[in-house]
């Protein structure tokens, strides 16, 4: 899979290219392309905003540079590409996977007051909101929706049961973990943990799991009925 970033930030991107992500992307287990739309500016400034019709704070992207970023990136349309944007359908864990398993990606980010409506109208497939707030531009859910995405990508992650065995899966949240020393400032590991039986350490780990999603996000258990 290749993910194709379009913004007029690049040097944000670094952090991708730490960590699990990062190991992946110099394994090869996907591409990271990332495009500045400066570069295309007709502007002999290199200008990529502008003041908005009707008034109002703040200034718009225009449509040229990010029109032809797209079209430049991605000249056939095989990508699906997808706008950043507080007014997106939310980003979830299933919508990860299901775009982890597709046709490689497109993400534009906004900045300033958003984009010229013209652009998505002619050049988007999909709006993603990562949740209901304003950030300053698009480029930090961008990076959110790229780590999601890459973490259910085949080799990405060390071991394929930590993609599945995690938050959200089944709807419910991640059951609690332990590791060494067996006993911390007066906290111990539950003794199942510790008794090498599998199936009683599987139907531990799913009463936690339910009972912390219960307490904690009930609207999940909804979604399961």
């Amino acid at each position: 899979m290749k993910i194709s970033i379009l913004t007029v930030f690049p040097d944000m991107y670094g952090a991708l290219h730490q960590s699990v992500v990062g190991r992946a992307i110099e394994d090869g287990a996907f591409a990271l392309d990332v495009v500045n739309v400066r570069d295309y500016s007709a502007d002999k400034h290199r200008r990529t905003d502008d003041y908005p019709f009707g008034g109002g704070a703040g200034m718009v992207m225009t449509p040229q540079p990010i029109h032809d970023a797209i079209v430049a990136t991605d000249p056939e349309h095989r990508c699906r590409r997808i706008f950043l944007s507080p007014r997106g359908a939310t980003f979830t864990q299933k919508r990860a996977k299901e775009l982890a398993e597709g046709q490689d990606l497109l993400l534009l980010c906004g900045s300033y007051e958003g984009v010229d409506e013209r652009v998505i109208a002619l050049d988007i497939d999909e709006e993603i909101s990562i949740g209901d707030y304003v950030l300053t531009s698009g480029d930090l859910a961008a990076m959110v929706v790229v780590n999601a995405i890459s973490r259910n990508i085949q080799g990405v992650l060390g071991s394929a049961e930590s993609a599945v065995d995690e938050s959200f899966s089944e709807n419910l949240l991640e059951y609690p973990q332990y590791t060494r020393p067996q006993e911390f400032m007066g906290l111990t590991v539950p003794e199942v943990l510790l008794s090498g039986n599998h199936a009683k350490i599987a139907a531990w780990r799913r009463e936690e799991a339910f009972r912390i999603t219960k307490e904690r996000r009930p609207d999940l258990l909804e979604k399961k009925q």
